[in-house]
C-alpha cells in the first residue's frame, strides 16, 4: 500500500469474498483494494496507518458480535456490515428471494408454508449461540468442516442443540470441555434475546439452505447446491439497489464527505 503507486483511496477487506461483492460498487480508477486475510489483519492495518497519518484508507470488516458486545470500533475509518457479516447482508437481501426462485421447487415451497428466511434465521441461532459462548469465554471451538447431517434433521432442519454441542466439541478436539456448561451458557445468552441477523453466521445459514434445497424446498442434489456454489449465487444475485439501501452504504458515503478528497464508490453508485 503506496502513495508512490497510488494516489487515491485505499479499500481493505478481509478477503476475496468480500472484494467481489464490494468492487462492484467502488470505482477502480480511485480505489484501489487491499485483501488483509482476515478481520484481525484489517483492523491491524488501519491502526498502524493511522498511526502513520496515512490518509485515505478505509477498511470494511464483519461485524461478528461486535453490536452484541457492544464493543464498536472507535475509528471512523473502520466500518462494520450492517449484519453479522455479509453473506447475512446477502440472506437479508432480495437475492435469496431470488436464488430461492430459481432452485426451489414452488410445489415443495409452498407445502413448506413457512416464510423461509424466518426458518433460515431461527435454525441458524442455535449455531450462532454455540459460536457466541465460544467467542466470549474464548475456548476456540471449531466451525469448519462441521458434518450439519449430525445434527440437523434433513426433513425438518430442526437442529439438535446437544449433538450440535458434541459435534463441534467432538469437531475441535476439546474433549475436556463439559456440554453441560456449555448449554448452561447457551441458555444465559438466551435470556438476552438477541438481534438474531447480529447472532447469525451466514456461512451457517447458507449450509442450511443448502441442506433444505435438497429435500425440503428443492431435490436437488447435495452436489448441485453446495455452500460454496450458493454463496457465488447469493454474491452475483445481490443487486446495486439492495446495497444502496443499507446502513454500510450511507456511512461509506459520509466517509467520503469527510475525508475529501478520496472517493470509494464509482460514480453510479
Amino acid at each position: 500500500m503506496r502513495r508512490s503507486s497510488h494516489k487515491g483511496s485505499f479499500l481493505i477487506v478481509e478477503g476475496r469474498s468480500d472484494k467481489l461483492v464490494y468492487e462492484r460498487f467502488i470505482d477502480d480508477r480511485k480505489c484501489e483494494f487491499s485483501i488483509a486475510s482476515g478481520k484481525e489483519n484489517a483492523v491491524s492495518a488501519i491502526r498502524i496507518l493511522e498511526q502513520d497519518n496515512f490518509a485515505g484508507v478505509l477498511a470494511i470488516v464483519d461485524a461478528d458480535f461486535c453490536r452484541l458486545e457492544g464493543s464498536l470500533p472507535s475509528s471512523s475509518n473502520l466500518l462494520l456490515t450492517d449484519e453479522h457479516d455479509l453473506e447475512m447482508m446477502l440472506i437479508k437481501s432480495l437475492a435469496l428471494d431470488k436464488l430461492l426462485s430459481e432452485r426451489g421447487s414452488e410445489y415443495k415451497i409452498n407445502k413448506f408454508g413457512q416464510d423461509i428466511r424466518l426458518t433460515l434465521l431461527e435454525r441458524g441461532t442455535r449455531i450462532g449461540y454455540l459460536r457466541w459462548v465460544s467467542w466470549k469465554a474464548n475456548i476456540s471451538l471449531k466451525f469448519e468442516g462441521l458434518s450439519f447431517s449430525k445434527f440437523i434433521d434433513k426433513s425438518t432442519l430442526v437442529i439438535d442443540t446437544g449433538q450440535l454441542i458434541k459435534t463441534v466439541k467432538d469437531n475441535s478436539r476439546k474433549s475436556g470441555l463439559k456440554e453441560q456448561d456449555i448449554q448452561k451458557s447457551i441458555e444465559t445468552l438466551e435470556k438476552t434475546a438477541p438481534d438474531s441477523w447480529q447472532l447469525c453466521c451466514g456461512h451457517d445459514i447458507i449450509c442450511i439452505l443448502s441442506i433444505g434445497l435438497s429435500k425440503v424446498w428443492g431435490s436437488w442434489n447435495t452436489n448441485e447446491v453446495k455452500p460454496d456454489t450458493l454463496e457465488r449465487e447469493l454474491r452475483l444475485a445481490y443487486e446495486d439497489s439492495y446495497f444502496h439501501s443499507t446502513q454500510l452504504y450511507q456511512l461509506i458515503q459520509q466517509w467520503e464527505i469527510n475525508n475529501k478528497p478520496y472517493q470509494v464508490l464509482s460514480p453510479g453508485n
